[in-house]
Formats: C-alpha cells, structure tokens, sequence
C-alpha cells in the first residue's frame, strides 16, 4: 500500500488580505468591449483605464495618491471618434501614454503632473495610416520615442497582429520615411525621420 505524500511549499499557509475601501478605486465605468488587452495602465505617477464614453472612446488618468470614490463627472481623455482599445503608458516619460482606437488612429498625451482637471481632447501626436483598428500598443523598453502598434482584425486577432505591425517613431517631425521590411508571414512598417529633433 502507498503512502501519499504532500509536497512541502512556502506558501502553502499564506493568505491574502483584502485592501480596504479607502485604498481602492471606485465606481468606474469601465469599458464593456470584449478586446485582448489589460483596459488599463499603471506608472509611478499615475493608473489609467479606459472608459465607458458616448460618441468615440476616452479614458480616464488619475494620480495614484486619488483614492476612494471616483465622481462621474471626472475629466477624462477623449479625443477618438470610436472605443479605445488599448493604452500604454511611456516607460521613459511618465507624464506621456499612448492610445490605440477603433478609429484606426494612435493618439500619444501627455497629462499634466497634477492630473487633468479638464476633459483633454487635443493629442500631442496623431498617428494616421493604419487600415484596421489598433489593438495594441507597446513602447521599446530602452529606445526613446519608439512605440510599436499593432492592426487587428475581427476574425483572429492573433493572425492579424502576427500579419501586420507598425512600428512608429513618436517625435515631433515634419518629413516621414517609410521603410517597409518583407518576412514570411508578416508585414513591418517602420517609420522614421533621418533629422534629428526635440522630442519630449
């Protein structure tokens, strides 16, 4: 007859506990989109979360330090004419986040250090030329100003962020190069500016 035996862990008394309600975030409306992302973004300054809005897409960015009850009225980020899907904040400048939309557009904010205290509707950058809506969004971790969208499609969004994926340099530029690069199964567009400019 066999003896079972239980494997020891550290962690097999630990238990979590619940943060209370002054610590927390409440009464959001959060976004009811079915979409593969977190719906929300989180820095050392800043949390953002998309957002329930009519007539296009918006989120909202509070200061880490408002807690508690979040008032309806509480500006917020809305500058595209359909539902956001995905934002990110940037890794080297935390007052900038990026937006990704239904709209087929990339919007890049950049929120004021004591958060907004107006609704904020113009961009810092608009990023036109996708063809389909952008599903994802991701900054290079170690590169300035670099940001990475990704197009979706409505059947599967795993293919279609595999079959195209744009690459956009986010600083202040007038002239544009395109550099398109050719690999079995995908489709990367690389845009850049041979001039050297001011970014954030």
């Amino acid at each position: 007859m066999s003896r079972k035996v239980v494997r020891s862990s550290k962690f097999r008394h630990v238990f979590g506990q619940a943060v209370k309600a002054d610590q927390c975030y409440d009464d959001i409306r959060i976004s009811q989109m079915t979409w593969d992302s977190n719906f929300c973004s989180v820095n050392p300054k800043f949390v953002a979360m998309i957002v329930d809005a009519s007539g296009g897409g918006a989120f909202m960015v509070l200061p880490l330090s408002k807690t508690g009850r979040i008032d309806m009225s509480y500006p917020t980020v809305c500058g595209h004419t359909g539902p956001v899907l995905d934002i990110d904040f940037c890794p080297h400048n935390d007052n900038i986040i990026a937006s990704g939309s239904e709209d087929c557009s990339v919007m890049i904010w950049e929120i004021p250090d004591g958060g907004l205290t107006t609704p904020l509707t113009n961009p810092v950058v608009k990023l036109d030329g996708h063809s389909k809506r952008v599903g994802i969004l991701s900054w290079h971790p170690t590169a300035h100003n670099v940001l990475m969208s990704l197009l979706m499609s409505t059947t599967c969004p795993c293919t279609a962020a595999r079959r195209a994926r744009r690459g956009w340099d986010t600083c202040l530029r007038e002239a544009w190069r395109s550099t398109n690069v050719k690999l079995p199964g995908k489709d990367i567009h690389v845009f850049s500016n041979p001039k050297v400019a001011q970014c954030f």
